[in-house]
């Protein structure tokens, strides 16, 4: 991967996949299933404080939560192996990310009903795309990675993405269903993979990952999903696993009511 090439790989169904074979340690591949199944149990968390707080004054922090629904795969794959001096710039009120990260789950639940500042996309690009230069030019090996969804206004997003280009940028940007022939003119390397293979989406970006915290400037991972046959991310994991053999509902039930009791007890506690 270079840093100037304007050409897009597109990546189909994993090899791991395919034949069983897979570089990802089996630690991983279950640590990467059972953070989407968290993310979506906080997902349908939110979905019942929604349905409480219909009326309330801070519903956009629980909607813009409710809006990552099915995105599991590409918030997991790309933020799981971030480093503590990487940076995230996410959609306002999405704290999916910085959970991922290990925000507490008491904090975030505040989070959600705390008010958001309106923000543009153009001024939280450059937010992201400063500190990307602040990192080149402290050398720290930090990266910034900068999420998008087809809800983004795309000549902001694809203005940053030229910036991010000429300069060489440590930054590595996801989109989620942009259309992909609108991106092309741009100096960024481009990957399109599935945006519901959570195996596939790992695996590019910590190749975009490693490519920026290289010194190779930036990438542009496209998420894409085919809107008659999305399918279900988890879902698809759980069967991954599954035909590995690393898979068994007791895992899977162990794992999830603990953290279905601490996801209670934050609500709980923020309920006071």
């Amino acid at each position: 991967m270079t840093a100037k090439a304007k050409e897009t790989t597109v990546l189909t169904t994993p090899p791991s996949i395919q034949n069983g074979f897979s570089l990802i340690s089996n630690e991983k591949l279950l640590e990467l299933y059972t953070t989407m199944r968290k993310c979506r149990i906080i997902h349908e968390r939110v979905r019942i404080l929604i349905s409480q707080h219909q009326n309330g004054p801070k519903v956009g922090n629980l909607t813009a939560q409710a809006a990552a629904w099915s995105q599991e795969a590409a918030s997991v794959g790309m933020t799981i192996d971030l480093l503590p001096e990487d940076s995230i710039l996410s959609h306002p009120g999405d704290f999916i990310p910085a959970f991922i990260r290990g925000m507490e789950l008491t904090v975030l639940f505040r989070a959600l009903f705390e008010p958001v500042a309106p923000q543009s996309g153009r001024a939280r690009l450059k937010i992201a795309t400063d500190k990307a230069k602040l990192n080149k030019r402290m050398r720290n090996k930090g990266i910034v990675v900068a999420f998008s969804s087809t809800h983004d206004q795309l000549e902001p997003w694809l203005q940053a993405l030229a910036r991010a280009g000429v300069q060489d940028l440590p930054m590595v940007f996801l989109s989620w269903n942009h259309n992909s022939t609108k991106t092309r003119s741009h100096a960024v390397p481009a990957i399109t993979v599935d945006g519901n293979d959570v195996v596939a989406v790992y695996r590019v970006a910590c190749e975009a990952i490693s490519h920026a915290r290289m010194g190779n400037g930036p990438t542009l991972i496209e998420c894409q999903t085919v809107a008659e046959d999305r399918g279900d991310p988890i879902l698809n994991m759980e069967s991954y696993l599954i035909r590995k053999g690393i898979f068994s509902e007791e895992f899977k039930a162990t794992e999830l009511a603990r953290f279905a009791k601490e996801l209670e007890a934050a609500v709980k506690s923020f309920k006071g």
